[in-house]
């Protein structure tokens, strides 16, 4: 259960959040509106970084899961297991992203976004040659949209688990 009751459905707020959401909303939707500002914002970032940007949806994806995996966060993992598999990544491969999975079945560019995406997510400070392998495969906004889903997630991630959301 829930750490707080989940707020009133009824604003303007809520209706841009229904908009990129196509009609619904989530829990997580209904804890943000707590704070509208906070709640508009965040669908604005999250909107942008689901749709607007040049980073392939699979590997945006792939990125997403990892960090659900790594901060506990299953009610991100059950929502973006399907994003990931609609997105064209295979269930072997998002199987591999689980503590106990095979990061062997990624490809080359795969356990770049992993590696970084762990060490952003664990360490904070990204070691040089993490940074390099990722450079091998990457154009500089792509891995500025990386960074930048990696981040937002973990955010996503922390206010879910802390306010037990989904539970």
């Amino acid at each position: 259960m829930a750490r707080l009751d989940y707020a009133d459905e009824d604003s303007e707020v809520a209706d841009r959040i229904r908009a990129r959401r196509g009609g619904r909303l989530t829990p997580l939707d209904r804890m943000l509106l707590h704070s509208p500002p906070f709640a508009d914002g965040w669908n604005s970032l999250l909107g942008a970084i689901r749709k607007q940007g040049v980073l392939p949806g699979a590997l945006r994806e792939l990125a997403i899961l990892r960090v659900a995996e790594l901060n506990g966060a299953e009610y991100e993992w059950a929502a973006h297991a399907r994003v990931a598999e609609a997105e064209g990544l295979a269930p072997e491969r998002i199987a591999a992203l689980r503590r106990s999975g095979d990061p062997g079945v990624l490809d080359e560019a795969q356990q770049a976004v992993l590696a970084y995406t762990d060490a952003m997510t664990t360490r904070i400070a990204v070691p040089d040659e993490v940074f390099l392998a990722l450079q091998k495969h990457f154009a500089e906004q792509e891995i500025v949209e990386l960074t930048v889903t990696v981040g937002a997630y973990n955010l996503v991630s922390r206010f879910l688990v802390a306010l037990e959301v989904g539970s």
